[in-house]
């Protein structure tokens, strides 16, 4: 026995063969995606050979799924997962959902030679996930690479997915067509960013910041709270690059009931082809898609703005919680035709516009004004005899809106669609790579989307009003942590909480809920 400490408690081994676990409420995950078809999906897109013999990709991919929303960051965090006996127990269920009689039969045969282990280990897992790679794909990014330096000319180069990274995209877009089917949006906001993945991994390439990084395109459906597409991209691949070509591809995953589209995009959108596109109806689908782009605010497009006259500048208001409210900031339209917009009689309105704010910047002892390089375009303009100096912004747009209500809606793209790269990358594993081989970051990348739009449907679809805006950490404290003990009884699984945790209630709602979810119509 240990010497006693501070406090008159020690830690020991439980003697008997009770199934403990502390992960009491995230069970209620494998039920949703049981209930929305998810597990079915895995089972019939990541097909590979000898899955009856092992661990299939499908059983790898769920238990990842099950490692991020536990709150686990790297592949040797299975080993935490197999540890608690209690939800391993539970894992059983989820093995034997999504199969037919045929496989089922396999599948008895399988687990018994498995033996006591319910979850694949980390060797295993790091095998299904190395078929997601693609060496051919490697191959040409160097090839490419080489030639850029040979005639120094760079080229960006997206690596193409293998088949089976394909197949967990489609399961993806299975579970954003089975939300839409249980909660129908006619309209979708589409906002497209990119983000910086940071890595050590030596194979990565270097970003226009200068490090070592993975430079993902994610297109976010604001109205459903989904991403729904994702493109893994090699660091050195520019946010705005092939932007139409990814457009196209997230409206292909839009599901049926999608009437009306909206697009908000920085500056990394703004790109000819994909302005005329949305504003000249070229999509068969959607026709006119209306969008507000950041524009790069060059030269002439600051003597454009220069030339505003100052009473045409309006106040920039926003509204909070039904008033209007001053922000400091200036609006205006500004007289901008660009060479691309041409002259057309009946082509598209494009519209552009600009916002200004006085810089409250203290000017430094010693330090001249032209010597400073501002992380944002400014200007000085002449007032009252004096120059002031703004900060700049500039935006384009087809959307017949008046300033304070298009800024307004521009920036929900700055709110939650921004904010949840910070979700993908400290409270879901996406910051962290597991290998250096692309394709195998590339599935990692697409199992953390989707542990990350099934906590967004069990927030919206399942616990409802108050949890909607909460983060993954206090789902996590106060639905998935829970203490329980795990017992077979008449050939079921119970799942057993202390005498009066509160968190019951809670999970038996929910519970309801994911089964009304499973019995709806489609």
């Amino acid at each position: 026995m240990l010497s006693q400490t501070q406090l008159p408690f020690q830690y020991e081994i439980d003697p008997t063969n009770s199934k403990l676990t502390a992960l009491g409420g995230l069970p209620l995950f494998l039920d949703l995606m049981a209930g929305l078809g998810v597990i079915k999906g895995l089972r019939q897109c990541l097909v590979g050979p000898g899955d009856m013999q092992g661990w299939s990709v499908s059983d790898v991919v769920l238990a990842l799924v099950m490692v991020n929303l536990a709150g686990g960051e790297c592949v040797d965090d299975l080993d935490r997962l197999n540890a608690d006996v209690g939800f391993a127990k539970v894992m059983e269920l989820a093995h034997k959902s999504g199969y037919s009689r045929q496989q089922l039969r396999a599948l008895k045969r399988k687990l018994a030679k498995l033996g006591l282990r319910k979850l694949p280990s980390k060797s295993s897992a790091f095998r299904s996930l190395e078929k997601f790679h693609d060496p051919e794909e490697e191959k040409e990014k160097e090839r490419r690479r080489q030639e850029a330096e040979k005639t120094g000319k760079g080229k960006a180069y997206v690596q193409k997915p293998n088949e089976l990274l394909r197949g967990l995209m489609e399961v993806q877009k299975q579970l954003v067509a089975a939300v839409q089917r249980r909660a129908v949006q006619r309209e979708a906001t589409l906002d497209q960013d990119a983000t910086l993945v940071e890595t050590l991994k030596d194979e990565a390439l270097r970003c226009y910041k200068g490090f070592k990084a993975y430079q993902p395109l994610n297109t976010y459906w604001a109205e459903q709270g989904l991403v729904l597409h994702t493109e893994f991209r090699d660091g050195n691949v520019p946010a705005g690059y092939e932007q139409l070509r990814v457009l196209r591809e997230a409206l292909g995953c839009l599901p049926e009931g999608v009437e009306k589209v909206y697009l908000r995009s920085d500056t990394a959108g703004y790109q000819v082809n994909l302005l005329k596109y949305c504003a000249e109806g070229r999509d068969e689908r959607f026709g006119v898609i209306e969008f507000a782009v950041g524009v790069d605010v060059c030269d002439e497009f600051k003597k454009a703005v220069g030339e505003v006259d100052e009473k045409d500048w309006q106040p920039l208001n926003k509204l909070m919680e039904g008033e209007w409210v001053k922000t400091g900031q200036e609006w205006a339209e500004v007289c901008y035709v660009p060479n691309w917009v041409g002259h057309k009689k009946h082509g598209p309105a494009y519209r552009f516009l600009a916002t200004r704010e006085p810089l409250r910047q203290l000017e430094l002892p010693g330090v001249e004004k032209e010597q400073r390089e501002l992380p944002f375009p400014a200007m000085e303009f002449e007032q009252r005899g004096e120059k002031v100096s703004y900060k700049v912004f500039g935006v384009v747009t087809n959307r017949d809106l008046s300033g304070d209500k298009l800024f307004g809606w521009l920036r929900k793209r700055c709110g939650y669609s921004e904010q949840i790269h910070a979700v993908m990358k400290d409270d879901l594993a996406g910051g962290r790579m597991p290998s250096g081989k692309f394709g195998v970051n590339a599935a990692w990348w697409q199992v953390m989307v989707l542990a990350l739009n099934l906590s967004e449907v069990m927030k919206r679809l399942v616990l409802g009003e108050g949890w909607t805006t909460k983060r993954l950490k206090a789902l996590r404290f106060r639905l998935i942590h829970i203490g329980a003990r795990v017992m077979e009884k008449g050939r079921r699984i119970w799942i057993r909480l202390s005498r009066g945790e509160a968190a019951l209630e809670l999970l038996n709602r929910a519970r309801e809920k994911i089964r009304m979810l499973a019995e709806a119509p489609g």
